[in-house]
């Protein structure tokens, strides 16, 4: 048997707890209950001695016949259900006894009474004790027979304990018997118990291998509401979303190797037709240019996968301090102006005049109002109009980005601020912007969020004022 399995460890352990409680009551219980049912029997016999040793305090020491005395001993032997002997005393250089009359003749002998006997006559009370006798342990007790002030014997009650052995031995035998079955039991049921949850756990541990080499196919379905079923329940959680992030993961590198591909692949052609010695400069020139919106473009989309990366990781640090987020705002749309006037639009500021200061990383405010106004102006037909407005709504600072294109179709709102999603084929850019700055947003503790109907489009970046 595997001590280290989990199951025999358990049944070890209940079987361990069941003994030592038979033990416990073997050991400790039983004799306690055998001193009381012995010290029981001695109240109740020094009870009768008591009741019936006045007519033998009469007789002794006075001229009564012997056959008297006798019939007087057997008398109170019958009432009291227990060997009676009545012992006179001899005065002398010291004291000595003798029997005067028993109540059964081949009974408890002087010798095995006399140490009780003597115990009473010294103290003038009841005595008692228990006695290793030839007939057996008995429960022994002494009665002074005192009359007149003289002490004239002493009458000793004797009872065997053979009842009280015999019925301790009993509960004894009843104890291991049952403690045998409960141990049994116990093992039993421990190694049952601890199979049953043993299997719980081993289903989580194939589970969790196979999380581990990247399969995901085995749900773990919560089967109680007791701890373990808590921990399924939790282990499904975390397998459903680490299914998503690998899923995401997967996407993500594809989707950036594709992005990363298509520049790459058009530099390459370019670079080819640039080594043509009969271009003319016109001609060349182009190239050139579409080489360099291509090197722009890989350094944009390096630029912002280091930055969703940073902010996935949690390296990004915030610098907080002052800002007139009016001021921000005014900075940031100055310096899409050009941008706006070659894309044909009419980029307009809906400011107040008075100062809306707030407690943030101007840097990285001014980073997400530039990813929406260049999303704006990437994603919109030309002329069309943008509107950049700063608000406080119930304790917080509203900025937002209006434009008035087409607008977001509803299937596509879902996904907008996902990583490399781009709401149409003809979009340019590799669809990072707005997930950097939905990250963002979270980061500083506020949110990004977006309404959009046929001829409206707003992002809204809510920021907390305190």
């Amino acid at each position: 048997m595997r001590i280290r399995s989990l199951r025999n460890r358990l049944a070890l352990i209940f079987g361990l707890i069941v003994l030592c409680a038979i033990a416990i009551i073997y050991f400790a219980v039983a004799p306690q209950l055998e001193g009381r049912l012995r010290n029981q029997k001695l109240d109740n016999l020094a009870a009768d001695a008591r009741r019936y040793s006045p007519p033998l305090r009469r007789l002794v020491g006075t001229d009564a016949p012997q056959p008297q005395l006798a019939r007087e001993v057997g008398l109170v032997a019958t009432r009291a259900s227990a060997e009676v002997n009545v012992l006179g005393i001899v005065k002398g250089t010291e004291d000595s006894l003798f029997v005067l009359a028993d109540s059964d003749a081949g009974g408890v002998e002087v010798d095995d009474v006399k140490a009780v006997a003597q115990a009473a006559l010294g103290t003038g009370r009841t005595a008692r004790t228990t006695e290793p006798t030839r007939l057996g342990r008995q429960a022994l007790v002494a009665e002074p027979l005192i009359a007149g002030g003289e002490v004239r014997g002493v009458a000793v009650y004797a009872d065997a304990l053979t009842d009280v052995q015999a019925n301790v031995g009993l509960i004894r035998r009843r104890i291991l018997v049952a403690g045998g079955i409960a141990f049994l039991l116990a093992v039993l049921g421990g190694y049952l118990v601890a199979r049953a949850l043993s299997l719980r756990v081993k289903r989580l541990e194939r589970a969790a291998r196979k999380v581990a080499a990247g399969d995901f196919s085995d749900r773990i379905q919560p089967d109680s509401d007791d701890e373990l079923g808590q921990l399924g329940a939790a282990f499904d959680d975390m397998q459903r979303q680490l299914q998503r992030l690998d899923h995401a993961r997967k996407q993500f590198i594809a989707q950036a190797s594709h992005e990363l591909r298509t520049p790459l692949f058009s530099l390459g052609g370019f670079l080819e037709l640039l080594e043509d010695e009969e271009l003319d400069e016109e001609t060349r020139r182009q190239f050139l240019d579409h080489v360099r919106a291509q090197v722009d473009r890989l350094t944009k989309l390096a630029t912002e996968l280091l930055d969703l990366s940073r902010l996935e990781a949690g390296m990004l640090e915030l610098r907080p301090e002052p800002t007139d987020v009016h001021q921000l705002a005014r900075e940031v749309a100055g310096e899409f102006t050009p941008v706006a006037a070659r894309h044909g639009s009419e980029l307009e500021l809906q400011l107040d005049s008075a100062p809306m200061e707030i407690e943030c990383d101007p840097e990285r405010v001014a980073q997400v109002v530039r990813i929406l106004l260049d999303n704006a102006l990437i994603h919109t037909p030309a002329g069309t109009g943008v509107v950049v407005s700063a608000a406080r709504d119930n304790g917080q600072v509203r900025l937002e980005v209006s434009d008035s294109g087409l607008g977001i179709r509803r299937q596509t709102m879902p996904h907008i601020f996902e990583p490399f999603f781009t709401s149409s084929d003809r979009a340019q850019g590799a669809g990072l912007g707005l997930a950097i700055a939905r990250e963002l947003a979270e980061r500083m503790e506020g949110e990004l969020s977006v309404r959009s109907v046929p001829g409206t489009t707003t992002f809204s970046l809510t920021l907390p004022a305190a």
